[in-house]
């Protein structure tokens, strides 16, 4: 394997500076909008795409830092954006619903979302965007499946 020259030839970097990327345009629109940062969209996100999870599984499903969904929940409550209800399989912890007008702001911002979407793909075809959504799945899973121990010795396999 050719050594990386250059850090833009890294993927890792490029994946990383990316995603920051397309988060800030999209934070700026959901900001101006709705008033609402990334952390609060993506529990929103999630919350309306799966229904009612734990704190614990929307940290796991966002791969954000536990405070940094704590404090989005608080806001997105204090907001009425989202609700507690009593986990009838665990006592000690509550799903996390949207609200009804968290739906409604829910409902509003898939488009704009959606908007976004088309115009960060607009100069890809649909077969492009398809394989870089499996791109993208495929180097998820990868980086599930690494160990500790993997990434610290140099045996990535």
């Amino acid at each position: 394997m050719t050594p990386i020259s250059r850090l833009d030839d890294f993927l890792p970097y490029c994946l990383s500076t990316t995603s920051n990327a397309v988060s800030a345009r999209i934070a700026q629109e959901y900001r101006k909008r709705f008033s609402l940062s990334v952390p609060e969209w993506r529990i929103m996100a999630v919350l309306g795409d799966a229904g009612g999870v734990t704190q614990r599984e929307l940290t796991e499903r966002t791969l954000m830092d536990k405070v940094a969904v704590n404090r989005a929940c608080k806001l997105l409550s204090e907001r009425e954006l989202i609700a507690r209800k009593p986990n009838a399989k665990d006592g000690r912890s509550h799903l996390l619903h949207l609200s009804e007008t968290g739906e409604e702001m829910y409902a509003k911002i898939m488009p704009v979302a959606r908007n976004i979407e088309r115009q960060l793909f607009a100069g890809f075809s649909t077969e492009d965007v398809d394989r870089f959504r499996h791109m993208l799945r495929t180097v998820r899973a990868e980086v599930g499946d690494l160990d500790s121990d993997s990434l610290t010795d140099g045996s990535y396999r």
